[in-house]
């Protein structure tokens, strides 16, 4: 959880330390850290995620809670077949209960 100023945000990181999930800015650290176990509740259900275009034919996605509020955003990808591959790292890294505090 890096700070902003007094505002805090989450990364959800690949193995390769890549950032694959960006959240909102968070107030309080409960805000952060209920949105770090959204992540965990959601990232394995495949309807959570709204698979974008940009107006520049980038790809991204967001995946967002049952409520559809969105959790976290992804990077900007060149192709959906890139993008694809970032939703499955989400899920396969999504769960992970280890968290690095960077405050």
């Amino acid at each position: 959880m890096p700070k902003s100023g007094s505002l805090l945000q989450n990364f959800l990181k690949a193995g390769n330390a890549e950032t694959i999930l960006t959240s909102e800015l968070y107030k309080t650290r409960a805000s952060a850290e209920n949105g770090i176990a959204s992540v965990q509740n959601n990232c394995q259900t495949d309807e959570r995620y709204d698979r974008k275009e940009s107006a520049n034919n980038k790809f991204y996605f967001n995946l967002k809670a049952a409520n559809h509020q969105i959790i976290g955003s992804s990077q900007m990808y060149a192709t959906a077949a890139a993008r694809d591959k970032g939703i499955e790292s989400v899920k396969n890294n999504g769960t992970s209960e280890t968290v690095k505090d960077l405050t």
